[in-house]
């Protein structure tokens, strides 16, 4: 099982397909770490040599990814609720930040429905 960036990539799968394991690759970008590490997209990570492996390995370390790519967005959404900005205040409220309605959708961001009782009419 061949391990790049801290991740354990699949065995039976295609290299472009398993390099999307990694947080912060995606298919356009596994492509081009391997035509860099000049690797055939369609070989199996299984029939990968070592030196292939360390080709990738290099290739992949130039871009963010994994970790550093995660710290890096958490930062950024600190920064925005520290400034107090728009986005910034969604992200703290936990609502949608991308201008979509909130009065029938958006459960993801809201979470489950928090029911509110009805005021009981005073019998006379």
């Amino acid at each position: 099982m061949a391990r790049i960036a801290g991740i354990d990539i699949p065995n039976n799968k295609r290299g472009v397909i398993a390099l999307t394991y990694i947080y912060g690759i995606g298919r356009s970008r596994a492509k081009k770490i391997l035509t860099a590490a000049k690797v055939d997209e369609s070989t199996k990570v299984q029939d990968w040599t070592d030196d292939e492996i360390a080709h990738i390995r290099e290739e992949a370390g130039k871009y963010t990814i994994e970790g550093e790519l995660r710290s890096d967005t958490r930062l950024n959404i600190k920064r925005l609720m520290d400034i107090g900005s728009y986005r910034g205040i969604r992200h703290r409220t936990g609502l949608p930040l991308r201008g979509q309605r909130t009065k029938n959708n958006s459960r993801t961001r809201k979470g489950k429905r928090k029911t509110v009782a009805n005021k009981k009419i005073a019998t006379k």
